[in-house]
């Protein structure tokens, strides 16, 4: 390969399309090449490298910089999201090796002070009785995730719900690691600023954050009154906890599952997996109130002999303004040329629980079995994600790649849009492949209530307690592709019937599943904990 600039890119960005005389490779390629001694061949033969990143900070110091650096005759750089660049100067890549090593022997300091600061707070933690909280004061929000360049999805929906709702009542202070999208413009937000250091070493940088997270906040607080802290937590972070000490006002830990077990299952099993579910246990131990989605998250809880009246089961919800029947997807259809089909819709960061891979099978049936559906009925997915590639190669493996609209990364503030552009929403998801309960509160589920669509969903866990068969939605047994195949067929058939699901689960939405119901529940389980604790 040859040209006249090569670009390297980070794992979990998109490759960006080549210009002219471009190349585009990920880091993963170079490593390869780095491993095989095939980047030797590549040495000066591009003008110009560069490598793609999400943020500079967060970039680590990459030792494939040597390699770009090699394969190029003149300028060597990074570049981030945000446009800012750094330049690939041997001096620079010297210093950077010289600091690679220091970290290497430093980062046995970096656990022992961690563990010290377990055993710290675990002591304060003990016989500590919830705090009244004052309802005058700033709630302090925490989002301590060191995952960049989210802009849509799940997690981003439940953040900014719960911020919206808490700005309609109070003055929330939002510090977090990285912008959050759809959060309104009116709540006070802090960026904080996460360390260079070891970010070469898997897993480090979530302990190293939590001296800063404390850090910066108690200097964006500067002393205000506070009236809660409250974490939606991530791995190996116990910032909320220190600073809910340290402010003397109760922590609300929000927990969406063990971090230990997603990385078991749906990662790689974590290097630093004892010093994990230490600080797991820590934070579920201590904190005033943990909210979860489902009743199986829980039961999980319970079961690790968590006290069960700390535990308060919220599902998750939907802001009904945002999304509505009455939001325009006029646009969307013309766009993708769906104006006069009736088209499935399916909006996901293709997770593997979400069911697309499901989904493009029982399309592909749905098409097969009915060939009158073939020109005018059309699947829209929505989104990017690890398993859009293979349900993309199901649907062009069986010649039906013309029917369906992959529409790539669809930022969240234009979601309700794509989903309006829909007929019928469907909601695959699986069960967990080990046989443990599907722990999920799958947000988009009440998106699409909330729509007024016809859904066709799995009857899993809670999405079965949510939807009632033939009322609000229309459900089929889990991961079965033939009965998926003929649920969407029956509302693709019969507009009255999705036309009346569809407002039935619009009027159970707004009845039960708003983000201003799931505040409210929260703010009453933590009055509770208060009584209970002065009692």
């Amino acid at each position: 390969m040859t040209g006249s600039r090569i670009t390297v890119v980070r794992g979990g960005l998109p490759l960006p399309a080549a210009e002219p005389g471009e190349v585009v490779v990920s880091d993963a390629d170079v490593r390869s090449w780095v491993l095989s001694g095939r980047v030797l061949q590549n040495i000066w033969r591009y003008r110009t490298s560069r490598l793609l990143t999400e943020r500079l900070s967060t970039s680590g110091r990459p030792m494939l910089a040597w390699a770009l650096r090699l394969m190029a005759r003149d300028r060597s750089y990074i570049v981030d999201s945000e446009g800012c660049e750094r330049e690939f100067t041997v001096g620079l890549l010297l210093r950077w090796s010289w600091q690679l090593a220091r970290e290497a022997i430093s980062k046995d300091a970096l656990l022992r002070r961690t563990a010290r600061e377990i055993q710290e707070t675990n002591q304060i933690s003990r016989g500590r009785s919830t705090p009244a909280w004052n309802r005058a004061a700033a709630p302090l929000y925490l989002r301590t995730d060191l995952s960049f360049g989210v802009r849509a999805g799940g997690s981003v929906g439940h953040i900014a719900g719960v911020l919206n709702e808490l700005a309609t009542i109070s003055a929330p202070i939002l510090m977090t690691t990285a912008p959050v999208p759809t959060v309104r413009a009116e709540v006070e937000t802090h960026h904080v600023p996460v360390p260079e250091r070891f970010w070469n070493f898997r897993e480090l940088p979530t302990f190293g954050l939590n001296a800063v997270f404390v850090d910066e906040t108690l200097r964006a607080v500067d002393g205000r009154a506070i009236s809660f802290v409250y974490q939606r937590y991530s791995l190996n972070n116990y910032a909320g906890l220190r600073l809910a000490h340290r402010l003397g006002v109760p922590f609300i830990l929000e927990y969406n599952g063990s971090e230990i077990w997603m990385s078991r299952h749906w990662g790689r099993p974590l290097k630093y997996e004892d010093v994990a579910s230490q600080i797991e246990l820590l934070n579920l131990n201590a904190a005033d109130l943990i909210v979860v989605v489902s009743r199986a998250m829980r039961d999980e809880l319970i079961a690790r002999r968590v006290d069960e009246h700390r535990v308060l089961v919220n599902p998750n919800a939907v802001d009904p303004d945002r999304y509505s029947p009455a939001i325009d997807g006029g646009a969307v259809r013309r766009r993708f040329g769906l104006d006069g089909r009736t088209v499935l819709g399916f909006i996901s960061t293709f997770q593997p629980w979400h069911g697309a891979v499901v989904l493009a099978r029982a399309f592909v049936a749905l098409l097969t079995e009915h060939a009158e559906h073939r020109g005018a009925v059309r699947l829209l997915m929505i989104g990017a994600g690890a398993e859009a590639d293979q349900a993309r190669r199901i649907i062009d493996g069986a010649g039906f790649g013309d029917a369906v609209v992959f529409t790539g990364l669809v930022a969240q503030e234009e979601g309700p849009a794509h989903l309006a552009a829909c007929d019928v929403l469907v909601s695959p998801h699986v069960p967990n492949a080990d046989g443990s309960p599907f722990f999920g509160s799958p947000t988009k589920l009440f998106e699409y209530m909330a729509m007024g669509k016809g859904i066709v969903a799995s009857n899993l866990d809670q999405i079965g307690e949510v939807l009632r068969h033939g009322d609000t939605g229309w459900l089929v047994p889990p991961a079965d592709v033939e009965q998926l195949a003929a649920g969407m067929d029956r509302l693709v058939r019969d507009a009255a019937l999705r036309h009346a699901l569809g407002a039935a689960a619009r009027r159970e939405a707004l009845a039960q599943h708003t983000w201003q119901a799931h505040v409210r529940r929260t703010l009453e389980a933590l009055d509770a904990r208060v009584h209970a604790s002065a009692a």
